[in-house]
């Protein structure tokens, strides 16, 4: 059993997945679109949220929400389903492949067997496609990957019922209903506002001022916590950063080409300097986790580097400020 579903590979799972389902419907739309309008930009540091051993730090906003934010701006419909019973959810995905619908599941990274080694650890917040089964196995489309892929029925009964932080529960979702025509530039203004309210939200784990206050933790690890604790955290950083999807430099380069595509929509050519604007900060986020990932693996040579390194996302965090300020006044 094999639907016609066709693959196209993203930068990140859920928009990917969002974008595939919504084309596979015949609604043509653009990861980074589906990204920007789903408000997926986001930071968090949640110190009291421990994974991997570490403070859980995100890019992005809870697993689901930025599709769901798609789906109510853009005027289509997503049924969600979690179960307790990993047969009743393998037997609704089964009934939906029956039905000819592509699904999209939110799944567990350690046990997936086509990711190569070094990127399974436990991190329950991914998102595939699956579109067929076979006797044995389940054919998966994953955005993140070059080419469709499969997983046998033990381990995507394991990778949806995967425990810890963010579990799945067996979670699969779908878009039901599909308008005829959506209101792009009212979608558009709706999700970069929320963006803009989120990223420089006062409160002090959240979003610019979030920033600061890990820039700032940075410093202190090392004497706090000692340096192998410090190292394991800043490891985290870039791991949750650049590793697992949940997109620091990345996520930047994305909302780069959703403000491009924007600025086409909406006849606003400033969205296209900021465009630059958001890739350049991008780059010095890429770079902060270079940095980082030198210290952590001990090869890095500079002195007073942990104050280098807060130093370095503070730097980020002013950019970022003055970025959304003026990304805010834009569209206003």
């Amino acid at each position: 059993m094999e639907l016609g579903f066709t693959h196209h590979q993203s930068a990140h799972c859920e928009n990917g997945v969002a974008s595939n389902l919504l084309k596979h419907q015949g609604f043509d739309i653009s990861e980074p679109m589906i990204f920007g309008i789903g408000s997926g930009l986001f930071y968090v540091y949640i110190p009291f949220l421990m994974v991997n051993h570490a403070p859980a730090i995100s890019y992005r906003p809870m697993p689901g929400t930025i599709f769901n934010k798609a789906a109510k701006r853009l005027g289509f419909k997503v049924k969600r389903v979690k179960f307790s019973n990993p047969k009743e959810a393998e037997k609704a995905l089964d009934e939906n492949l029956k039905n000819n619908i592509p699904t999209g599941l939110q799944v567990g990274v350690y046990g997936l067997s086509y990711f190569p080694d070094e990127y399974r650890f436990h991190f329950n917040a991914h998102n595939c496609v699956v579109y067929g089964k076979t006797e044995t196995d389940y054919l998966v489309s994953d955005p993140v990957m070059e080419t469709v892929t499969t997983l046998t029925h033990k381990e995507m009964e394991k990778v949806r019922f995967a425990k810890g932080a963010f579990a799945p529960k067996g979670q699969m979702y779908y878009p039901t209903s599909i308008p005829t025509k959506a209101d792009l530039p009212k979608a558009i203004i709706k999700g970069i506002k929320e963006t803009c309210r989120d990223m420089l939200a006062p409160v002090p784990i959240v979003g610019v001022k979030g920033i600061r206050t890990v820039a700032k933790m940075i410093a202190k690890w090392p004497e706090k916590k000692g340096v192998k604790v410090a190292n394991h955290y800043l490891a985290q950083i870039v791991r949750m950063q650049e590793e697992i999807g949940t997109g620091g430099g990345g996520f930047r380069y994305i909302f780069a080409a959703f403000l491009q595509e924007s600025a086409e929509i909406l006849g606003k050519p400033e969205l296209r300097e900021l465009s630059f604007e958001i890739t350049k900060i991008g780059d010095q986020w890429r770079d902060f986790a270079l940095e980082a990932s030198r210290v952590y693996k001990n090869r890095s040579s500079k002195k007073d580097v942990y104050n280098l390194l807060s130093q370095e996302l503070l730097k980020i965090a002013d950019l970022e400020e003055d970025f959304f300020k003026k990304l805010k006044k834009a569209i206003a």
